[in-house]
């Protein structure tokens, strides 16, 4: 396939915080706004998993894409962020096909209103199922920190690199070292908001830590259920109110008592009997309030 060229791409997560959304410019509240989350832009799984190919094409993706970005950029009010959970491209760290993935995608997103910034999660495609430090070094490189946290209107929000926790395909066993980094941070910041006047504490990753239950087998989809519920208790002792997560390319969630779990489809590839879409989200004093739409019906004005 044809790049799109290599577009200049501006890493604002940087230093595990999030270029111009800081708490110094973002820790008051100031009243309701929209934020678009959404997962799985997978640039080349459409062709690879319907046989077509090995991922050497991701034209579908590119027009669903720049479908998800004019809904952004046209929306009322503005989203103040728009931010993709992992699976930013299918082909796999140092594999075929994943230089001129990742060009293209930077490439789409060039369209995205200036003044809306994109957020990256990392994916297991991102940084491999078992990731070296090689592979989370080239993302750092290429998209900026695989965690950080940011704030947003006086709510605070958590990054978090998934591939860091074991599953039934994946051993971080390999960067322990980079893992005790990130939990060492993640157990800082989540005693940090609980010392804190935030709004909300909100936490996005890849990977779901269950899909209806947390005490479900483990799979393929979720993270090992000793791991899952030990986490679990600590974002909830901190206050975490919702977690949205991706990965399993169709719509499912569940509570934790209160807290809210919620795993969103993609906008590339689907499994399931979901079509191609986002989740339009609005943040309340009260409430994270969500809704996933389909690339045809996503609301050109949000009410609240």
């Amino acid at each position: 396939m044809a790049s799109s060229g290599d577009p200049e791409f501006v890493k604002r997560a940087k230093n595990h915080q999030f270029e111009g959304l800081t708490k110094d410019l973002e820790g008051e509240w100031q009243g309701p706004f929209v934020f678009i989350q959404a997962a799985d832009t997978q640039y080349g799984m459409i062709n690879d998993w319907e046989g077509r190919g090995d991922g050497n094409e991701w034209e579908e993706e590119i027009s669903l894409t720049k479908k998800a970005i004019h809904a952004a950029n046209t929306m009322e009010p503005r989203p103040k962020f728009f931010i993709v959970c992992g699976d930013l491209v299918h082909a796999w760290p140092g594999g075929k096909y994943r230089e001129e993935q990742e060009r293209d995608l930077k490439a789409t997103f060039t369209a995205l209103r200036s003044d809306v910034p994109l957020v990256c999660v990392c994916g297991n495609h991102d940084v491999g199922n078992s990731p070296t430090q090689e592979s989370i070094i080239k993302y750092r490189h290429s998209w900026g920190d695989d965690y950080f946290s940011f704030w947003v209107g006086g709510v605070k929000f958590l990054v978090i690199n998934s591939s860091y926790y074991p599953s039934n395909y994946s051993d971080p066993s390999v960067v322990g070292e980079l893992k005790n980094e990130h939990d060492a941070w993640l157990d800082a910041e989540l005693e940090e908001a609980k010392n804190s006047d935030c709004k909300h504490l909100v936490v996005f990753q890849h990977i779901p830590w269950f899909l209806t239950s947390v005490d479900e087998d483990n799979e393929y989809f979720n993270i090992d259920r000793d791991v899952r519920k030990t986490m679990l208790a600590k974002f909830k002792e901190a206050g975490v109110r919702t977690i949205f997560c991706g990965h399993y390319h169709r719509n499912a969630g569940a509570f934790y008592d209160n807290m809210e779990h919620v795993i969103t489809s993609a906008i590339g590839c689907q499994l399931g009997k979901d079509k191609s879409g986002l989740r339009v989200v609005k943040v309340t004093e009260d409430a994270v309030a969500h809704q996933y739409y389909d690339m045809d019906s996503i609301p050109q004005k949000v009410d609240f």
